[in-house]
């Protein structure tokens, strides 16, 4: 990239991940934050949003696979999220009556079974292969990095400002009602069903657009980059850290963990031996999975709760100068 060295241009592509899992960890957010749904199979629609985009946007394949549309990235980050709602609303019409912990069995199978879809239907997305040639927007300019980061800002922000607007609103207090007590809820006249299904949906197809964004920011995708590991586990780590219900603690979340993660690969490799990096992957998830450990016993609402949320909206209603001397 013309202009900026090493460490600017790695501090460029950190930013951009930490950007597309923030995207993530809010639609989760809104799952299990906000509705208290157990979704245990992000990856399928990470990974639905991530291929759906690479199709409609990609060059000619040349009969390998299909592909060769040639669609604008807008066209495809929107097909993106509209296949991963679909799924979602699949799930939500047959999983969503399902207590936690069903639920969260089901969509771990369902996201096995998606992976290994796009894994072997070789005539639909390449097969093991993956796809190549993703395009890239702004690589022309030579500016890239710099270039896909401020989109991947604004669409952090615009998708926090949404899923905020969202909450705050009625039917996040429902959300909320339902997450608490359904049956109260139902008692209320609320469709307790409805409105998972509706929850579920509107984080699935956020998911999809983090997916859409990891393709073209990569410009590569197979179905390696899409393991539970990486694309369920480590999401529901940022989330839990940063707090969830709390969507400026989901975004915290993501940028803390990402820069545990990515810091402890550069210094498991300069501990073990280059005999021993293939087992450095089990070793980071182990920290991960101890890290995550400390922070329930240490913090168990995470860095920024909930709790903390709303009873800092409390004050500033009850007494508006008191909550800006807080903030100062």
């Amino acid at each position: 990239m013309m202009g900026m060295g090493g460490l600017e241009t790695y501090a460029v592509f950190f930013l951009t991940s930490v950007g597309i899992y923030a995207i993530i960890c809010l639609a989760l957010n809104v799952q299990w934050g906000l509705s208290g749904q157990f979704n245990f199979g992000i990856v399928a629609f990470y990974a639905l949003g991530a291929y759906t985009s690479a199709i409609l946007t990609g060059p000619d394949s040349g009969g390998s696979y299909l592909g060769g549309f040639g669609l604008p990235l807008p066209i495809g980050l929107i097909g993106g999220m509209i296949v991963a709602g679909l799924l979602g609303l699949f799930i939500g019409l047959i999983c969503l009556n399902l207590r936690a912990d069903y639920l969260a069995i089901a969509t771990i199978g369902i996201a096995e079974i998606v992976r290994l879809f796009l894994k072997n239907e070789a005539w639909l997305t390449n097969g093991v292969r993956g796809i190549p040639g993703i395009p890239r927007p702004f690589f022309d300019s030579g500016y890239f990095e710099l270039a896909y980061l401020g989109l991947v800002l604004v669409l952090v922000v615009l998708v926090y400002l949404a899923i905020e607007r969202a909450r705050k609103a009625p039917w996040g207090r429902v959300l909320r009602a339902i997450r608490e007590n359904e049956d109260t809820a139902a008692a209320a006249g609320k469709d307790v069903v409805g409105f998972r299904i509706q929850a579920f949906v509107f984080g699935a197809a956020i998911m999809g657009l983090a997916g859409g964004l990891y393709a073209h920011f990569i410009g590569f995708i197979s179905s390696e980059a899409f393991m539970p590991e990486v694309g369920t586990f480590l999401i529901w780590v940022m989330l839990i850290a940063g707090g969830s219900g709390n969507n400026k603690g989901a975004i915290l979340g993501a940028l803390v963990i990402w820069v545990i993660w990515s810091g402890s690969e550069f210094i498991i490799s300069q501990i073990l031996p280059a005999s021993l990096t293939t087992q450095a992957g089990a070793l980071r998830l182990l920290l991960i999975g101890v890290l995550l450990q400390v922070i329930l016993l240490t913090r168990p609402a995470g860095l920024l709760s909930e709790e903390r949320l709303y009873r800092t909206g409390r004050t500033a209603q009850a007494d508006p100068k008191a909550h800006r001397r807080e903030v100062r």
